[in-house]
């Protein structure tokens, strides 16, 4: 069973509630980013972004930390052996890759998978990749539970969801307002019931992300999903403490007990 699944039947076993977080692979150095991925005891599942020069789904925050990391270096490769190194040293934690499509064709998507199976990365978020693009992507995906595909949805998905998570692996990634990542928690007014529609036909674990900061952020909609990420609001938490892993250490540590306190 791929890594991801397994913690997340684990705490479905024990009723309880997810929590992912997101950082960017090089910010500062990929030296610290391994610091901050190993501090991250009581997190479930971490998204590791790769820099990208036009990263179109993130707002300020993950677009700035992009740029920064691109500037200092940072690239695949170095984040493919940042993974290797992580797994050599008996980090176990689900880890999965955010990056976006071309990143993957200019490796070749065969390749690209080898890699990220060799790395030891359990999953694939492609913000950029619709439903109607991933035949290759897949393919190239079948037959080794190691690396899996995350989907995302919207509340502009509606009638193409059950569509969408026909098969999905892992968990649904469901973008809880409209436009980039890192807007305040005032949801989109259908949240709720858009939340709803997705929990109906999903047969996976559904994460809600964008805009949250804290747990509190998700309590009315705590008997719906299955756990909360946190990306933009905790690259600023990371930033205001100066990289520090105490910081990530203390904040998903305190994230994690109220989302399950609730």
């Amino acid at each position: 069973m791929n890594r991801i699944e397994y913690r997340l039947n684990t705490l479905k076993e024990k009723n309880e509630k997810a929590f992912i977080t997101y950082i960017t692979a090089g910010l500062p150095d990929m030296e610290t980013t391994a610091k901050i991925i190993k501090a991250q005891e009581d997190v479930d599942v971490i998204e590791l972004g790769i820099p990208f020069s036009d990263p179109i789904a993130d707002g300020p925050v993950i677009q700035q930390a992009s740029f920064e990391a691109i500037q200092g270096g940072a690239s695949l490769n170095k984040t493919l052996e940042l993974m290797k190194k992580l797994r050599t040293e008996g980090v176990d934690k689900p880890i999965l890759f955010m990056l976006y499509y071309n990143t993957i064709v200019g490796r070749g998507i065969e390749n690209f998978v080898s890699a990220c199976r060799e790395a030891g990365v359990d999953g694939l978020i492609v913000p950029d990749l619709p439903l109607e693009e991933q035949e290759n992507l897949q393919n190239a995906l079948k037959g080794d539970d190691t690396t899996i595909l995350i989907q995302l949805v919207s509340p502009v998905s509606k009638e193409r969801i059950p569509k969408i998570l026909e098969g999905a692996r892992g968990f649904v990634y469901c973008v809880s307002s409209m436009g980039v990542t890192g807007q305040a928690a005032d949801f989109h007014r259908e949240v709720m019931d858009y939340l709803k529609s997705v929990k109906a036909v999903s047969k996976i674990p559904v994460m809600m992300g964008f805009g949250i900061r804290e747990a509190e952020d998700v309590c009315p909609m705590k008997d719906i999903i299955d756990g909360a990420i946190v990306g933009s609001h905790f690259i600023n938490i990371m930033r205001k403490a100066g990289f520090d892993p105490a910081a990530a250490k203390e904040y998903t540590a305190k994230f994690k007990s109220e989302l399950n306190a609730m």
